[in-house]
Parts: structure tokens; C-alpha cells; sequence
């Protein structure tokens, strides 16, 4: 399993932001996927999520009506679309999937992207 994060970077307040999470080496289309966040001095905490198909979304209050979680299936792919950013947005943002076997759950992790806020 590989989780690839990318799009993050520096931008002004108000400003937007799409991260991306590209992924490999299991069914992409079968599996939930979600977007978390961790703001130095932070515990990680959930952003987003969306189920396989795209049918159930999930969004922390601090987001919504700002943020929009999207996959394509195809590309293997999911997004976060960031607008109206806040300096409070400024956090390592990570793409995660929980994939179940017989021995249990398993939670894989992408190496991050950075996303800071700043004027």
C-alpha cells in the first residue's frame, strides 16, 4: 500500500489550496478514504472522509462549507479542494485508508503534505 500526498504549499488567507493523494497497491475503489491534519503542538485529527463510491462524505466542523473531499476511481486518486483557507488551516495534511484482513484493521498513512496559511 502507497499513499502519496501532494499540492500542499504557502498561501495567503482566504486564498485555496487542492491537495492530492494518489494511491497504489490495493483496490482503490473498495476502500473508504479520509484526510487528516496535525497543526504543530497538535494532536492528528480528522478532516474529511468519503466512502468508495463517493456516496457518504464526511466533513469536521471547522471545514465545512470550505473544504471538498472528491475521488476519481480511475485515476485512483482523492482530493481535497481548500478554499477560503484561515492561518488555523497551517498543518501537515495526510490521506489515510483502513484496510481490514482477518487479522484486523490496518491503518496506512501518507508522508504528509504542508500546507501553511500566512500572509
Amino acid at each position: 500500500v502507497q499513499l502519496v500526498e501532494s499540492g500542499g504549499g504557502l498561501v495567503q488567507p482566504g486564498g485555496s489550496l487542492r491537495l492530492s493523494c494518489a494511491a497504489s497497491g490495493f483496490t482503490f475503489s473498495s476502500y473508504a478514504m479520509s484526510w487528516y491534519r496535525q497543526a504543530p503542538g497538535k494532536a492528528r485529527e480528522l478532516v474529511a472522509a468519503i466512502t468508495s463510491a463517493g456516496g457518504s462524505i464526511y466533513y469536521a466542523d471547522s471545514v465545512k462549507g470550505r473544504f471538498t473531499i472528491s475521488r476519481d476511481n480511475a485515476k485512483n486518486t482523492v482530493y481535497l479542494q481548500m478554499n477560503s483557507l484561515k492561518p488555523e488551516d497551517t498543518a501537515v495534511y495526510y490521506c489515510k485508508v483502513v484496510i481490514g484482513t482477518i487479522r484486523g484493521n490496518y491503518n496506512y498513512w501518507g508522508q504528509g503534505t504542508q500546507v501553511t496559511v500566512s500572509s
